[in-house]
């Protein structure tokens, strides 16, 4: 059922934001949209910095506990939120006033300088709700997090439609700043929303408490959520090193700056957010399969988490073939039809490839991560984002943007294989 939830909730955030990025592609154009992308790693890494680890931690330990205990505490929720905020508030200041610094000489672009004092503001409004989220998908009610998920789709774009027809109606031309405080205020509104249902759900029952102290919460939830940011730092870095680069190898294969960003942005702005769109549907499997796999697992019920195990990976592998054959028939008539660039329907074609394995891959990261195995998911990570650096520095300055799109077929592929190795490594000594 919370799969379900989350699953429609999801394809309906899916819907909204694939028109919104049609609507934004129109208005700002192939350009706009590849410097609103140069914007990507600097979200990554705040998030993996102050909310990413925190939240999985949450989730990992109110699920454990739940197995054990007839009702949830709050606890591991509260001492996630008190290391989270502050570190949030930090990174909000950091990206704020050295946004020209971060501008000009990381991203290679001085545009994204006012971008990026907007966008500082949403990384505290995502820590607090990230944290609150973790403690609903801990306790399996997927309902909430739904629902703010939405409201933040909805809310961002009805600011950037509001926002750009009233700059329009005045006869100016609205620039991409629009959408980044359209992105702020979504945040703050799923922010609200994960406040009060936090705060109802204190109100209606008062939860019980864990019979570990308080010093002993801190510990677990630190135990698993620092592992976690460290690696998924080290990771958006090197994903900060790949999207920087991307532009700059392409001018180093013969296009000027407008027609780099402009690629870049017809790949990650049209063409990856189609081939994305059916994640909605994995992306809500791994969210609830980890605290169940965590319950399981610490119930010593291996029967449980191999049946979870199995049936993932057969649908996922469905779903990527369907898929797969979708996007190779009308992934051309998407890109003309949709966002009437021929170029996106080169991209969506040649990217169908990947989804039985991406889609694989993000339920199978999930298993992994509610064994315990968060440490060897770094390690292959770091593996198959060394292969798509590889390609972005040797193949794009010779081949151009091809070269990238058979670097992410070549690490997702690898990725798949090196996940089902370790959890079959596991399995069979468990």
């Amino acid at each position: 059922m919370g799969t379900f939830i989350l699953t429609i909730t999801g394809l309906i955030s899916r819907i909204i934001g694939f028109f919104y990025r049609i609507y934004l592609s129109r208005l700002f154009g192939e350009e706009g949209m590849g410097i609103y992308q140069l914007l990507s790693p600097v979200l990554s890494l705040s998030f993996s910095l102050t909310a990413a680890g925190y939240q999985t931690a949450i989730s990992k330990f109110v699920a454990e506990r739940s197995a054990k205990e007839k009702s949830p505490s709050f606890k591991p929720m509260l001492a996630g939120m008190s290391i989270s905020m502050p570190l949030s508030f930090l990174c909000c200041a950091v990206i704020f006033f050295f946004s020209d610094f971060i501008a000009a000489r990381l991203l290679l672009e001085p545009r994204t300088a006012p971008m990026l004092r907007i966008l500082a503001f949403s990384v505290p409004l995502s820590a607090v709700h990230s944290c609150v989220n973790g403690y609903f998908y801990g306790i399996k009610k997927a309902g909430l997090p739904a629902f703010s998920q939405l409201v933040e789709q909805l809310t961002r774009v009805g600011c950037v439609y509001a926002v750009s027809a009233l700059v329009l109606s005045q006869g100016k031309t609205p620039t991409i700043n629009v959408a980044v405080v359209g992105l702020t205020v979504g945040e703050f509104f799923s922010m609200i929303v994960s406040v009060v249902s936090i705060y109802c759900c204190c109100f209606q029952k008062r939860a019980g408490s864990v019979s570990a102290p308080v010093g002993a919460i801190y510990k677990s939830i630190l135990g698993m959520a620092l592992p976690l940011t460290a690696n998924r730092i080290v990771l958006n870095l090197l994903q900060s090193v790949e999207s920087v680069s991307i532009p700059a190898k392409l001018r180093a294969y013969g296009y000027d700056t407008s027609t780099a960003l402009s690629v870049y942005g017809v790949l990650t702005g049209m063409a990856m957010p189609l081939i994305f769109f059916p994640n909605a549907l994995t992306n809500s499997v791994a969210v609830l399969l980890l605290p169940l796999i965590s319950e399981s697992y610490a119930l010593g019920n291996l029967q449980a988490v191999r049946q979870s195990a199995l049936r993932t990976i057969k649908y996922c592998c469905l779903l990527g073939l369907f898929c797969m054959c979708g996007f190779g028939l009308f992934g051309k008539w998407a890109g003309n039809v949709l966002f009437g660039s021929p170029l996106a329907g080169h991209f969506i074609t040649t990217l169908g490839f990947i989804c039985p394995f991406m889609y694989l891959d993000t339920t199978l990261s999930s298993i992994l991560q509610g064994l315990g195995q968060a440490g060897k998911i770094f390690v292959m990570n770091v593996i198959c984002l060394f292969v798509r650096l590889a390609f972005v520095f040797f193949a794009i300055p010779v081949f151009g943007i091809t070269g990238y799109l058979w670097g992410i077929l070549a690490s997702q592929i690898l990725q798949s294989l090196l996940y089902l190795g370790c959890l079959h490594r596991f399995l069979k000594h468990t």
